[in-house]
Formats: C-alpha cells, sequence, structure tokens
C-alpha cells in the first residue's frame, strides 16, 4: 500500500507534491502545539492555543519554504550542508535564551569591548547601561538555579478539604491531586531564585526586567585578556549599533557572527574530506556542536577549525596549497588556545609518503606550523599581561588548586593519575551520553544524549559505501592522536581547575571531546568499510545523512526552545 502511494506520489505535477510536503510539516507543528498545550498546560497560562498553533505551523512551513528553495537552487552538496548547518545554528542563536551558553557572560563582554574599540584590558572600565541591564536580568546557569518538587498545600483552599476528593482541573501551570493540595515540580527547567527565601523567576521574567528598563548595578571588563577569538562576534556587534541596537541586539549580532565562522569552516571541511562526509556531517550537526556555534563561546570557531583540521585525513593527497590551507588554521587554532593544539601537527604527518605532493619536507612543514604558532601564542600572552591595568591578584576559583604542585603530583604518581582519569571517564559514561548537556553542565536533555550517540554511529555507517584508503600506520596514528589529545584535556584541568591530588577531574565537559568523537568515528567508518560491502551509490547515503543530522540539529533547537520558554513554570 505505501509503495503505490509513493509511486502515485511521484508522479504527481510538482507543485501538488509541494503541498502535500507543507500540509505534512504543518500538521507537525500543529501536533507538537497541542502537546505543548496539554502538557504543559499553556491555556491554563492564559497563552491563546491560536497564538501557539499559529506560530508553530508558520515556523515549519518557514523552515520547509527554505529547505525546498536550498535543494532547487543549490545543487553543490557541500553548499547546501553548510546552509543547513548555518539555518539550524540559526534556531539554536534564538532558542537559548541571552548568557545561558557556558560562560558566555565574559566572552560578551569581551566582545562588546573590541567592538567599542578597545584593545586594552582595564578591569575598572565600565559598559553602556544596557550592558549592565543585561547581565543583571539574565545572570546565567538559570536552568537548576532553583530545582524542587513534592506536594503542599494550598493556602487558598477551604479547610475541610482533603486528601481524598478528586483531582481538578489544572490552573496557572499547576497539578492539583485534590482540593487543597498541588504537585509542583521545577527539575530540568528554567528557574531561577535570587537569596534562600527570594522570588523564582522565570526567563519571560528576565526579559520583562531587561524591557522595563530597570536599573542594574554597572559591570566592568572581565578577567578575559585576548581579542583574536571575538573579532568577528566584535565587527557584527558594531554594525548592530550603527543600526540603533542595544545590549539584546548586539548578543545576538554577535552570536549570528560565531554561526558564520562556523558554517564557513564547516564548508571548508566538506569540501576538503574526499570520503567519510557523513561522518562529519554527523559531528557538525549534533545538536552541542550547533549550541556551541550559536553562542558568543569562542568554542564556535575553535570547533570549526578543529572539523576543517580532521578532514585533512580525509584527503587522497597534501598540495603545497593544501598544507598552506592548513597552517593557517593551525596558527588559529593556536592562537586561541596555546599549548594543546599543537597536537594538532600530527595529523598530517601521520599520513601515508604517497599522499604528500608538497616541496616541503614533513620536517619543515612541522617548522613552518610551529614556529609562528609558538611566536602568536607568545604575543597574545604578552600583549594580555602588558595592556591590564587594575586586575591585581587575581584567585583561583577553587581552594587547594596549584598549577606546579599539581603537575609535580602528577609526574611522581602516573600510575595514579591514569587511574584518576579512566575512573573520571568512567563515572561520565566516557562523555557519550553528556552530548545533550547544554550550558555550563545546567540542562540536560535525555533525548539529545541519547539520540547524539546514536547519530554518530549513523554517520559511521553511512560512510561504509565509499572506499577505504586505511592503512595501518595512519589508522594508529588517528588512533594515537584522538586518545593523546583526550589526555591532554583531562590533564589540563587537572592542573588548572582540580585541587592537588584529588581522585577526579573537575570541570569535564563532552564539549571539550567533540574532536575526539570525530576522529573516533572516522576510524568505526574506515573499520567498517573494510568489512562490509553495501551496494549504495555514493550520492543516497549524502542525501540521507544530511536529512537526518539535520532533523536531529532541529529537534535539539525546539526542544532547547521547550525547556527554557514552554516547560512547566513552577513557582513556590
Amino acid at each position: 500500500m505505501f509503495q503505490r502511494a509513493a509511486a502515485k506520489l511521484k508522479k504527481a505535477p510538482g507543485w501538488a507534491r509541494w503541498l502535500a510536503g507543507l500540509a505534512a510539516v504543518c500538521a507537525l507543528g500543529a501536533g507538537a502545539a497541542y502537546y505543548w498545550r496539554v502538557f504543559y498546560y499553556l491555556d491554563a497560562r492564559g497563552v491563546l492555543p491560536l497564538a501557539v498553533t499559529g506560530g508553530m505551523c508558520a515556523f515549519a512551513a518557514a523552515l520547509y519554504a527554505l529547505a525546498t528553495l536550498a535543494c532547487r537552487f543549490v545543487r553543490d552538496f557541500d553548499a547546501r550542508a553548510a546552509l543547513c548547518i548555518l539555518l539550524c545554528g540559526a534556531l539554536f542563536v534564538f532558542a537559548d535564551p541571552p548568557l545561558q551558553a557556558p560562560d558566555e557572560q565574559g566572552h560578551y563582554l569581551r566582545a562588546y569591548a573590541v567592538s567599542l574599540g578597545r584593545f586594552d584590558f582595564d578591569a575598572d572600565r565600565g559598559y553602556p547601561e544596557s550592558v549592565s541591564r543585561l547581565l543583571a536580568c539574565f545572570p546565567g546557569a538559570w536552568v537548576n538555579g532553583h530545582t524542587s518538587a513534592g506536594v503542599r498545600t494550598d493556602d487558598s483552599a477551604q479547610e475541610d478539604a482533603s486528601p481524598a476528593e478528586e483531582p481538578v482541573t489544572p490552573s496557572n501551570g499547576v497539578y492539583t491531586p485534590s482540593r487543597g493540595y498541588e504537585v509542583y515540580s521545577s527539575d530540568g527547567y528554567a528557574l531561577k531564585q535570587y537569596g534562600e527565601d527570594g522570588r523564582v523567576y522565570s526567563i519571560a521574567d528576565g526579559f520583562a526586567r531587561y524591557f522595563s528598563g530597570e536599573a542594574a548595578a554597572p559591570v566592568t571588563e572581565p578577567l578575559i585578556r585576548s581579542i583574536l577569538q571575538y573579532l568577528p562576534a566584535a565587527l557584527f556587534m558594531a554594525a548592530a549599533r550603527l543600526l540603533g541596537l542595544q545590549a539584546l541586539g548586539c548578543l545576538y549580532a554577535g552570536r549570528l557572527a560565531n554561526l558564520c565562522v562556523y558554517a564557513a569552516l564547516c564548508w571548508l571541511a566538506l569540501k576538503n574530506c574526499k570520503r567519510y562526509k557523513p561522518v562529519f556531517l554527523a559531528v557538525m550537526l549534533l545538536p552541542l556542536s550547533l549550541y556551541l556555534a550559536g553562542s558568543l563561546n569562542y568554542d564556535a570557531v575553535l570547533l570549526g577549525c578543529y572539523y576543517f583540521a580532521a578532514s585533512y585525513y580525509c584527503r587522497d593527497e597534501l598540495t603545497g596549497r593544501s598544507l598552506a590551507a592548513y597552517a593557517a588554521v593551525f596558527w588559529l587554532m593556536n592562537g586561541i588556545k596555546p599549548w594543546i593544539n599543537l597536537l594538532w601537527l600530527a595529523l598530517p604527518l601521520v599520513l601515508p609518503r604517497t599522499a604528500w605532493k608538497a616541496r616541503l619536507k614533513k620536517w619543515q612543514f612541522a617548522l613552518v606550523c610551529v614556529l609562528p604558532a609558538l611566536a602568536l601564542s607568545q604575543m597574545i600572552s604578552w600583549h594580555g599581561n602588558t595592556f591590564a591595568f587594575n586586575y591585581g591578584t587575581i584567585g583561583r576559583m577553587l581552594p587547594g588548586v596549584d598549577q606546579l604542585p599539581q603537575l609535580k603530583f602528577i609526574l611522581s604518581n602516573p600510575l595514579r593519575y591514569i587511574a584518576v582519569m579512566l575512573g573520571t571517564l568512567y563515572e561520565n559514561q566516557f562523555f557519550l551520553g553528556q552530548l545533550g548537556v547544554f550550558g555550563a553542565m545546567d540542562l540536560p536533555i535525555e533525548m539529545i544524549n541519547l539520540l547524539s550517540p546514536c547519530m554518530l554511529l549513523l554517520g559511521a555507517g553511512l560512510s561504509v559505501h565509499e572506499k577505504s584508503s586505511l592503512r595501518a600506520l595512519p589508522a594508529a596514528g588517528l588512533g594515537g592522536l584522538a586518545v593523546v589529545y583526550a589526555a591532554g584535556v583531562l590533564t589540563a584541568m587537572y592542573i588548572t581547575y582540580t585541587p592537588v591530588g584529588m581522585v577526579r577531574i573537575i570541570g569535564l565537559q563532552a564539549r571539550y571531546l567533540l574532536p575526539v568523537f570525530l576522529m573516533l568515528a572516522v576510524l568505526l567508518a574506515a573499520l567498517l568499510s573494510h568489512v562490509l560491502e553495501p551496494r549504495q551509490s555514493s550520492r543516497k547515503p549524502l542525501s540521507v545523512a544530511l536529512g537526518c543530522f539535520g532533523l536531529c540539529g532541529l529537534a535539539g533547537a525546539v526542544l532547547l526552545f521547550q525547556h527554557y520558554f514552554i516547560g512547566p513554570v513552577y513557582t513556590i
């Protein structure tokens, strides 16, 4: 029956197929709106049903129209994928409330300062009033800032009410199981409480306070003392101010700037790949990747650099021109985050000698990469220290943290430290189950935690149709780079954020290991292509990959919006 229906649909005129698809996506939008209205009591909370249903249908129709236009006028697959990344990332830009991404307050303040032409660093220098108001209204860590659940007595109920009475209709967003009693829960949703007995605020309250013009205490420049990674966001912020936008508009402009840089680097990475594009698409369109790309955190730029660098493993030849591009990205990532990113030098060097078509020898290329990268890192460090004023002594985030004693402890107890690393990875399920944790570990969305590893496996499976040229030495090199990079991330967090000798590593998040997941997924795809021989053409898996991973990214944005703006706003 389904085959006959599909055959009839193929024979139908193009406009009829388009209308059928439009009706289907509008039905999905209406279904999501109905789910929100029923499950989250939107009607009882005073939200008009027509507004929710109409808004979701319009949103679904707009996405469908944009996807149709992209498929019709953009024939190149890599450009089409970059547009998908840009569109899904833009949803995260606006689904995530202001200043909720990891460390976004500091990144926002530094980018805003650069947009004002400030290329030095002064801890006593302030910002316009709207910036101070924005930071006061959106202090960060909104989710789980106030979490509670239980049953309480309704003070407005009559004295003779008893728990044995029948449940009544939900009202004001709180389900009342019996007259005089009500169940409340704020677990995993967007609430913020100021003080032990203070008022509980929702994200909507934050926007209301911002637009009310309420006065706020002035803020000054953050501890961050670097400029390079903030130039794209600062440029868009300056343009936003020329258009008359204030602090909130500048924040969204800066997020869009980082997203554009990320999408451009992903496009270059996909053009660079001669195989395993579904694996790269899976990682690029992970909700966590898009969430960071659509934020002011400089991880947006770094992730794009990492994915571009990793794409060189999927090339057949390394020419002088391609190596020059690799060196430029290598310098950039080391200028943004020095030392650990020196490990990326190993990636082109582990490729077989037959792929090396440049005039430079490998050791010469290594010097061309490393020496300018070290010089740039030292210059940025000198600039940050020389042109910093009024910062005073900067204390540690946690008591007991000291880099040199911690390093000595690691060197004198290597086996114990290996046990600490493995134990930390084990306790966190090797971070595969935390790819749906947003914010600074504040908002876990279990559906995305489940979907993300499945998308990585699907990307590896869809790459099986491509003939692998993998050899033992390059495979060992990529696997070794993944392990050493992961160990480097863990060690950096142990030295800089963990008290000396602690039995677990503090501050780790799955976002730090996204490049490791990409490298391991590429190895898995290469291994599968040696043991399986499916009959698919190369075009069909790419189309399936773009559709599946794009829908996963869309689902992540919708669920993020749901948890921040739709979910139950229970207050005590």
